[in-house]
C-alpha cells in the first residue's frame, strides 16, 4: 500500500518544500503545485488524501475557488482539505468548507500532527 498523497498548493518555493520536507518526514508522499490553475489541472486527474491549500496564490485561482471545486467534485469526496493562510479574514470566509485552517506562520511540529490525524479512515476534523 503506498503512502498517503498530500497535495501542497502554496506560491512560496520556500515554505512548499518545507511543508514537503516535514510531510514526508512522517510518511507521506508529497506533490507541490505553486499555481491555482496547477492546481485545479492536477486535480482533474488526481485525488490526494489530503490537500494543503494557501488561499493567496498567483492570480489566476485563488485558494478558495479551488477549494470550492474540491468540494463540488464528488471524485474528492474524501479529499481533506487543510487551508494555510497569513490572512486571518480570508481564513474565515473559508473555514465552513475546510477541514482546517491553520494561520501563517505555521508550527511545524503542530502541521505535521495535524495531517496525521487526517490520514485516511480517520475521523473528519
Amino acid at each position: 500500500m503506498s503512502n498517503p498523497l498530500v497535495l501542497i498548493v502554496e506560491d512560496d518555493k520556500d515554505t512548499a518544500e518545507l511543508f514537503s520536507n516535514v510531510l514526508g518526514a512522517v510518511g507521506f508522499e508529497t506533490e507541490i503545485v505553486r499555481t491555482g490553475k496547477a492546481a485545479v489541472a492536477r486535480l482533474a486527474v488526481a485525488v490526494p488524501d489530503v490537500v494543503l491549500l494557501d488561499l493567496h496564490l498567483p492570480p489566476d485561482v485563488t485558494g478558495a475557488d479551488i477549494l470550492h471545486q474540491i468540494r463540488a467534485d464528488k471524485r474528492l469526496a474524501e479529499t481533506r482539505v487543510i487551508v494555510v493562510t497569513g490572512h486571518p479574514d480570508m481564513a474565515e470566509s473559508v473555514q465552513d468548507d475546510a477541514d482546517l485552517v491553520l494561520l501563517k506562520p505555521v508550527d511545524i511540529r503542530q502541521l505535521s500532527d495535524l495531517v496525521e490525524r487526517l490520514r485516511p479512515g480517520g475521523p473528519r476534523a
